[in-house]
């Protein structure tokens, strides 16, 4: 278990750069949004690849987000029971909904990503609109954000079942206090 809780560390670590990356980004996009209003609106001019960066830096900053907000416990729970039972009951909960349903949900969905990106990548895809970006890093980055949230789950999972055994002190509250 002390190798699993180490990996579990590793992978914790990634999904924190990444995500704390990510909450850089909301600045980066929101500084192209506002600088490509300020140039349409003074200047009369726009282009379609400054459109196109920011959705591509909200698909990153979606994607690539969502495994540090499950580290952190902080992703969208839609359960009546959960707040209701025991911590134990809670990290079963958790187990369960990770192993049947996070993880392979996530290795699939990746997976279906990856022709979708590979095809891009070897045509070399291009936005149809006019001053368009290349695609296919972005649809990379759909199938690395699957796979990181699936690396997450997996952490997660260590996590839990260290506190199923009694080695780990797992924080499953899912209503943080307003600080």
């Amino acid at each position: 278990m002390a190798a699993l809780l180490k990996l579990s560390g590793l992978i914790d670590r990634l999904s924190e750069i990444i995500g704390k990356f990510s909450g850089y980004l909301v600045l980066f996009c929101t500084l192209i949004s506002a600088g490509n209003a300020i140039i349409r609106y003074l200047f009369n001019y726009s282009s379609n690849g400054w459109l196109e960066i920011q959705w591509y830096l909200f698909g990153f900053i979606v994607l690539m987000g969502a495994s540090y907000t499950l580290k952190l416990n902080e992703h969208v729970r839609v359960d009546l029971v959960y707040g209701a039972v025991s911590e134990k009951t809670r990290l079963w909960i958790d187990v369960l909904g990770l192993v049947f349903f996070l993880i392979p949900g996530c290795i699939y969905l990746a997976w279906l990503a990856w022709p979708f990106f590979t095809i891009s990548y070897v045509q070399n895809e291009i936005s149809s609109n006019a001053g368009g970006l290349i695609r296919w890093p972005v649809k990379l980055v759909i199938v690395a954000g699957f796979v990181l949230l699936a690396l997450q789950g997996l952490s997660e999972l260590v996590k839990r079942i260290a506190g199923l055994m009694g080695i780990l002190q797992v924080d499953t509250t899912y209503e943080k206090p307003l600080q």
